[in-house]
């Protein structure tokens, strides 16, 4: 078999602030600008690496929704537990600076972990949990 993983979603609450958080803390490049207001979709990915992207969308505008089930969503969002992505870099170190400079909530500064791997988490604007890896 031979499949790969092209897209990941991850919702967002406020679309530019989603923007500049994957595009200017992470240099991801945006791909695709769908819609408008909050009710955007944004695709966005690492440069040099087209066929995987982050659909960053809106959580509650599914139809199917219940009200109580959006609350819900929006909840989960705003402690920080709905949604979450691990990405990796080789320069785990260098990544973490930029980021910090960003202003952006530090969850866990660069650590060995005990399971054998080096990582760092934060938040991104919507409150997804974001972990980088080291890798060589």
């Amino acid at each position: 078999m031979d499949i790969t993983i092209h897209s990941s979603f991850l919702p967002h609450t406020d679309p530019e602030a989603s923007l500049a958080f994957y595009r200017d803390a992470l240099g991801f490049e945006l791909r695709l600008d769908v819609g408008q207001g909050t009710m955007r979709w944004l695709t966005v990915g690492p440069v040099g690496q087209p066929d995987t992207a982050i659909v960053l969308h809106p959580p509650t505008v599914d139809p199917g929704l219940t009200e109580e089930e959006s609350r819900t969503i929006t909840e989960m969002m705003a402690k920080g537990t709905y949604a979450g992505i691990n990405l990796a870099a080789k320069d785990l170190d260098g990544i973490f600076e930029r980021i910090q400079a960003a202003d952006v909530e530090v969850v866990q500064e660069p650590t060995d972990q005990p399971y054998g791997v080096r990582d760092c988490a934060f938040r991104d604007p919507a409150g997804n949990m974001v972990r980088i890896q080291q890798v060589n």
